[in-house]
């Protein structure tokens, strides 16, 4: 028996193994299209959020104290500006004599 002969049943079982693998590959990828479109939201729930969906006129409420107003502006100030404190990032490592030390010098 030679283990490199090429037979009919040699390229059957390649065809057959190279068939499950395209067919395999099909299927997935309309199992994920099936899967996408289930997950898409649908028009109605689209159109209702559109309906709740805030406006300029009612996202600032007059209500608001100028206290309010003036921390809002005073946040989006700093996060805009990225300002914060200065970190410093200096690395220190000395050296000094541990048990570690002492068993792989050999002492």
């Amino acid at each position: 028996m030679t283990l490199l002969a090429i037979t009919g049943q040699t390229w059957f079982i390649t065809g057959l193994g190279f068939g499950i693998v395209l067919m395999l590959l099909f299927v997935f990828v309309y199992v994920m299209k099936l899967l996408g479109w289930i997950m898409q939201p649908r028009k109605a729930s689209i159109e209702k959020q559109a309906e709740s969906h805030p406006t300029k006129e009612n996202i600032i409420s007059p209500n608001v104290a100028e206290d309010d107003k003036a921390a809002i502006a005073y946040a989006l100030h700093l996060y805009y500006n990225s300002l914060h404190d200065p970190i410093e990032t200096h690395l220190t490592i000395k050296h000094h004599a541990t048990a570690w030390h002492i068993i792989s010098s050999g002492k």
